[in-house]
């Protein structure tokens, strides 16, 4: 058995290029006792199953041959694809994780997180987080017009888009302490996550954070085989 682990896919139609990436390493690293973790933001936008289905059915098949031909796949939401459903995970074939979720690799326990929970000196994205998982909140949502609901993310994602540019980039990075605490909470020594775009393996104290980056010119991903070790590995797309 050997474990994958990816993340920031940001898979959008308009990138029909990164689509192909995943089908390429898809056809190329995975075979049917492997492990493929997900690790947050597969899609660029998520905006309920019934769009999202329609939208990225060639992604939703290519997952689909994954889970037929013996491999295991585990999703987590990221920020772009909270909404991700019963129905996507029934289609694909993919068991959802919880936010913060532990996993065992060779008698190890290891924590797994899309990882902007970390980031909470971002007390703005904090707080609209805080309001689009409450469930009230997306289930209002999910029932509006497609029309309405796209005009809606696109609001959403233009005022993302100036307040990042107004933000120091160490607030947009994990708060450490918030790393450790969590870390100690669940009792492990090494955390896999994403979101920040910031790939690099981090070891102090013990600890080893492994951050995954997005898909941009290339990706950086976790293999991570059964007794042995992990290799972090990069790829052109």
């Amino acid at each position: 058995m050997r474990h994958l682990f990816i993340s920031d896919l940001h898979l959008d139609p308009s990138r029909p290029h990164h689509i192909q990436a995943l089908r390429d390493f898809c056809e190329n690293k995975l075979q049917a006792d492997y492990h493929l973790y997900i690790l947050g933001d597969l899609f660029e936008v998520w905006l309920g199953d019934d769009m999202g289905l329609v939208a990225y059915a060639d992604v939703i098949a290519l997952l689909r041959e994954q889970t037929d031909a013996g491999i295991k796949l585990f999703i987590q939401h990221g920020n772009r694809d909270f909404l991700l459903g019963k129905e996507f995970a029934l289609a694909t074939g993919a068991t959802m994780l919880d936010e913060e979720a532990i996993i065992e690799i060779n008698g190890q326990s290891v924590l797994v997180m899309h990882g902007d929970s970390l980031c909470i000196d971002d007390i703005d994205y904090q707080a609209f987080k805080a309001q689009v998982r409450a469930p009230s909140w997306q289930q209002e949502f999910v029932t509006l017009p497609p029309a309405d609901r796209l005009k809606i993310a696109q609001q959403y994602r233009q005022q993302s888009t100036l307040m990042t540019a107004n933000k120091e980039a160490d607030i947009m990075d994990v708060n450490l302490p918030e790393v450790r605490q969590v870390m100690q909470q669940h009792q492990v020594h090494t955390l896999i996550h994403g979101h920040t775009h910031r790939p690099m393996v981090h070891q102090q104290d013990g600890l080893t954070r492994i951050v995954l980056g997005d898909w941009q010119g290339h990706f950086d991903y976790l293999l991570w085989p059964q007794n042995d070790t992990w290799h972090f590995l990069r790829q052109p797309i």
